[in-house]
């Protein structure tokens, strides 16, 4: 499942990085929608089909991520990066934690699901992430683990 994962975000790289006018918001947009449409998609199908399934999620992803990644500013990003931190330091799970950019009135969440260890005793929480442009909502399911220095890192 990970080397699917890895191709998928691989083929978004290459999709993205040859496109013209791709700047490096929705090329960061489209990295971390691929990596969340190839993962979704690695949850269907076996075999051959589990291939399509994480290619198309991939793609779907990457265009999802790309217009987002377009339409943020480095306010929106700033304020999602402290919401993300704060969220996962100090959130409960279903607890849910805010931003919102008053010169633009975009906004998001971050709600962590489930806390967990890993088995080389690192904390992981899983969690709901949304973000809302020009009134339409996005969605993304993700993980992120605590470093060493205590920042969370998004593993996908």
């Amino acid at each position: 499942m990970r080397k699917l994962f890895i191709w998928g975000l691989l083929m978004s790289s290459i999709l993205t990085a040859c496109a013209p006018g791709v700047g490096p918001k929705e090329q960061g947009g489209a990295l971390l929608g691929a990596g969340t449409g190839a993962l979704l998609g690695s949850q269907f199908g076996h075999g051959h089909g589990r291939l399509v399934a994480v290619a198309v999620g991939s793609l779907a992803g990457a265009m999802l991520g790309q217009e987002i990644g377009r339409t943020l500013d480095q306010a929106d990003r700033q304020a999602i990066t402290r919401n993300v931190q704060d969220s996962l330091e100090h959130n409960r799970s279903q607890e849910t934690g805010s931003w919102v950019n008053p010169d633009n009135n975009h906004s998001g969440t971050l709600t962590p699901t489930k806390t967990y260890r890993t088995a080389q005793n690192t904390y992981c929480r899983e969690y709901l992430q949304t973000v809302v442009i020009s009134g339409e909502e996005s969605r993304a399911y993700g993980t992120a683990c605590r470093e060493p220095d205590g920042s969370w890192k998004i593993i996908n």
